[in-house]
């Protein structure tokens, strides 16, 4: 994949919400699965995100979620927080039928970018990150081929 592979930093994001809606502890690598993850950046506002990213994310999680594949999604608020606010979590997750946790991570303060921007190294939205199952990241970009990362990852 287009990363060279390192160790994938431990989630700093510090408001989620489950899969049902209601507000969750802070996510940590480990609730997310002992297998490959599939992190999901976005803001609400994105347009790049509604167009390419969800429906990206949709077609893996239905078909990598089944072979315990984790997924999480954070919406990284790095512009526009009076648009991409923590309400927006849950529009988006019932919007787009996915049952997997959302994060909101605004940067702390003295900050210019939210914390998984910090950690993972991303450039914007909608961005992908892979975690293998060894704690690797694999993959870290905007454009993800889904087809490709559906075959790899089903045959691993």
């Amino acid at each position: 994949m287009s990363v060279a592979e390192r160790q994938a930093p431990e989630l700093r994001v510090q408001k989620w919400i489950g899969e049902d809606g209601a507000s969750i502890a802070p996510l940590r690598l480990s609730d997310v699965g002992t297998g490959p993850k599939i992190l999901f950046a976005f803001q609400h506002w994105c347009p790049g995100c509604h167009l390419h990213g969800f429906p990206t994310l949709q077609r893996l999680h239905a078909a990598l979620a089944p072979t315990a594949v984790g997924f999480a999604v954070i919406q990284t608020v790095f512009e526009g927080a009076h648009e991409n606010t923590f309400e927006q979590l849950r529009v988006n997750q019932l919007k787009y039928a996915l049952p997997v946790a959302f994060g909101h991570d605004e940067p702390p303060a003295g900050a210019k970018f939210p914390s998984f921007m910090e950690d993972y190294r991303t450039r914007g939205t909608p961005w992908f990150t892979v975690i293998d199952a060894g704690g690797r990241i694999v993959f870290s970009d905007f454009h993800l081929d889904a087809d490709h990362l559906v075959n790899e990852l089903g045959q691993a």
